[in-house]
């Protein structure tokens, strides 16, 4: 008999899920302190090597804040909706939407949605944003805010947002 292989048992089988696996935080553990002590090594030396690998290491790092300045800007031309509370995120821009609930997160892109719902608690503090996929999955996050007015300011972002990326004739 065939072990479960399913979404009920492994996350890792749901669309557009992307969680973090143990393997690959031990690798980023494990390759953060060698790059670490690598750099400790080439700076020591002479004054005259450790001044110059501090000119060298200061010019990547101009450079660096030049491209993250770069990628920064690209997105911002449109509009962007971000609503958090203490355990859920949405994140809606060009790229697409961004959904994470405590240590889980999903992505889609533009052209991976059949529709993207908002729908508010009619006594409550409570607004949920479903995201419905072609293959007829759907994927919802209850967001509390902080007071009833920011919900409707929430939903005009939403909108915005939706009006501007969103193709729903596509479909």
């Amino acid at each position: 008999m065939q072990p479960l292989r399913a979404a009920s048992a492994d996350p890792g089988f749901v669309p557009g899920l992307t969680g973090t696996t143990d393997a690959l935080r031990d690798a980023v553990r494990d390759a953060v302190p060698d790059e670490a002590s690598g750099e400790a090594t080439e700076l020591v030396g002479s004054d005259a090597d450790a001044s110059d690998a501090s000119d060298a290491s200061d010019a990547p790092d101009a450079s660096e804040g030049q491209d993250a300045a770069e990628d920064e800007a690209g997105p911002a031309d449109g509009p962007v909706f971000e609503a958090a509370d203490r355990r859920g995120r949405i994140v809606a821009d060009a790229e697409g939407v961004r959904l994470s609930y405590d240590e889980e997160a999903c992505e889609f892109r533009w052209d991976e949605l059949a529709a993207v719902e908002s729908a508010k608690g009619r006594f409550g503090k409570r607004f949920t944003v479903t995201v419905h996929t072609p293959d007829r999955r759907w994927y919802p996050i209850d967001l509390l805010a902080p007071d009833r007015g920011r919900i409707a300011a929430w939903e005009a972002e939403l909108d915005a947002v939706l009006d501007a990326y969103f193709d729903d004739e596509a479909s």
